[in-house]
């Protein structure tokens, strides 16, 4: 398919979301907001290297003897899982353990939406439209008061270093780059099973996580995973079968019947959720510039979804 067709067939498949599709996107975005209070209370006894292999092996088993293998070429599969597991995740646990906070890493990881429209217009011929843009601009908007707080040092992040950020970022990076895999699968193989895509991808990065473990904490930190609590272990399953194949799953199947231009910006709503359960579970303060980068980030979604439905 050369680069016009493509183009053709991305505006083609552009349709305003079935009212299951946005109900499938909010349930995405509950799970991923609440994800990250999951991932810093279980990062309180867990390296972010053991905490991504027992992720991922909650996410493979015991799904993987239940669940047949995706109809698609091996490679693909365990480059999804790469880029998603020791690319998003590793990079994310890290930033976690080495200074971010919950709710701050919720709203920045939403750069996945930067990531992945600048990937579509790059590499799937998906143009941007001009509310798309405009709702960019209004997603700048929101992520630039959290950049603000950090970087000056005002406001409740001081516990974020600048490691920490860059982490971040360039795991949503990951993020989108997993989009677009997700996007480009969905063209050459419409009819392959998002669950099972999940499922048999979460196996790749369990190795090298495991490998990582051994190498990067040492063998005097692997009594941590016998010294681990109940809610621990229950904040990685988590992770594993409502984060990983539950969230993934749907999103991934969202990616399947809409360009990745529409899909991504339901991320934008990820912080919201992320904040307040910060805010009720963590107790992390909310300050004037997280509200207002909120806002501004609430506006860029209404945007982008209220062009998708008039369209």
């Amino acid at each position: 398919m050369n680069r016009t067709s493509a183009a053709r067939s991305a505006t083609a498949t552009t349709s305003a979301m079935s009212m299951a599709d946005l109900a499938a996107a909010m349930t995405v975005v509950v799970i991923w907001g609440l994800n990250f209070v999951a991932m810093k209370l279980a990062l309180r006894e867990f390296t972010p290297m053991q905490l991504g292999a027992a992720r991922y092996a909650f996410a493979a088993m015991p799904l993987l003897l239940m669940i047949r293998r995706p109809a698609l070429p091996l490679r693909w599969v365990a480059a999804y899982g790469l880029l998603q597991g020791l690319g998003q995740f590793g990079l994310l646990f890290m930033a976690l353990r080495l200074g971010m906070t919950a709710g701050l890493a919720s709203v920045l990881m939403q750069t996945q939406v930067f990531f992945t429209a600048l990937m579509a217009f790059a590499f799937l011929g998906e143009r941007l439209s001009r509310p798309m843009l405009g709702g960019l601009v209004f997603a700048l908007a929101g992520l630039a008061c959290f950049g603000i707080e950090v970087i000056a040092g005002c406001g409740t992040s001081a516990d974020v270093t600048l490691a920490g950020l860059l982490l971040t970022i360039g795991a949503a990076g990951m993020w989108g780059a997993s989009n677009i895999l997700a996007r480009h699968l969905q063209r050459h193989y419409p009819d392959y099973n998002p669950i099972q895509f999940v499922v048999w991808s979460s196996l790749a990065p369990v190795l090298p996580f495991l490998l990582l473990t051994w190498l990067v904490d040492g063998p005097s930190a692997q009594h941590q995973w016998m010294d681990a609590s109940i809610s621990a272990w229950a904040g990685a399953a988590y992770l594993g079968w409502f984060a990983t194949v539950m969230a993934y799953g749907l999103w991934t199947g969202l990616l399947k019947r809409h360009p990745a231009n529409q899909v991504a910006p339901f991320g934008l709503l990820v912080p919201v959720v992320g904040l307040l359960a910060g805010m009720l579970l963590l107790h992390e303060s909310l300050s004037g510039w997280q509200l207002a980068g909120t806002a501004w980030i609430a506006a860029a979604l209404v945007i982008i979804l209220l062009a998708a439905r008039g369209r």
